[in-house]
């Protein structure tokens, strides 16, 4: 098992109509916070320690897993505030999630910087709190350690804005609402990165410190940055299109990032 750091703490701006009252990862698809879909697919590869980076709204993620439990469990509660509650059963994910406010401010290499006594190992999973896929995080991690790679980001074809028509004469023979780019596309940096903890010593605690734009530009200037190619499902929710798709293919059962029974 390895630590999994997710970066929860950006504003969200271009998904203002919800992250207004919550922030980006706690915004719902089936009922349920994205972040929430992450963590099962983390959990799913066998990591179920969460380190969770917060910044924009903390407080409403900290009360979300405080609360999480007894949300879905019959209670027993004395008004006297020096008795606890008592849980009958429910059926919580026996996940261990630390909360660290990382700084409303602060760029993601700071945050993963000042959260870095949390980590327990040698080696971190780091990933966004707005993006979910089917990517394999067993195989990646093992990519990495074969490498020899300081880190290795997965390297994902993002999927069109827009509709892509399929046409024979004049007929659209198929239809697709948001296909991924064609083979041989370009790869952008999908999140589910691994980093060796020697990698921190290329951080800093100054809330400027970047993640993309410093580190791991100067990471794979000096050959220690890895790439796992994943071609199948990736998708950010950055908009409310975003969100509305990702919505609609979860209520159709066919959400490709489930990957957990």
């Amino acid at each position: 098992m390895t630590d999994v750091v997710i970066l929860c703490g950006g504003k969200g701006t271009r998904l203002a109509e919800e992250t207004g009252l919550r922030p980006k990862p706690m915004v719902e698809v089936g009922g349920m916070p994205l972040l929430w879909h992450i963590m099962k697919h983390y959990a799913a590869a066998g990591h179920t320690r969460f380190v969770l980076a917060l910044g924009y709204k903390g407080d409403y993620i900290k009360s979300w897993f405080l609360h999480y439990r007894m949300a879905g469990s019959d209670l027993t509660i004395t008004l006297d505030p020096k008795v606890e509650p008592v849980v009958h059963g429910g059926a919580a994910e026996p996940w261990e999630v630390v909360l660290v406010d990382t700084g409303e401010e602060s760029l993601k290499g700071a945050r993963i910087k000042r959260l870095a006594s949390h980590l327990t190992g040698d080696r971190f999973h780091v990933t966004y709190g707005d993006g979910v896929g089917d990517v394999d995080i067993a195989a990646l991690e093992a990519s990495h350690v074969a490498s020899g790679a300081t880190g290795t980001i997965t390297g994902v074809r993002p999927p069109s804005r827009f509709g892509e028509l399929a046409i024979e004469g004049d007929r659209v023979v198929r239809f697709e609402e948001k296909p991924q780019l064609a083979e041989g596309g370009s790869y952008i940096n999908g999140g589910f990165m691994v980093f060796e903890r020697a990698f921190l010593d290329r951080l800093t605690t100054d809330e400027s410190c970047d993640l993309e734009f410093g580190a791991l530009q100067d990471l794979a200037a000096d050959g220690g940055l890895g790439v796992w190619r994943h071609d199948g499902f990736w998708q950010c929710m950055d908009t409310v299109r975003d969100r509305d798709y990702l919505e609609r293919r979860w209520a159709a059962g066919d959400a490709p990032w489930k990957t957990w029974e």
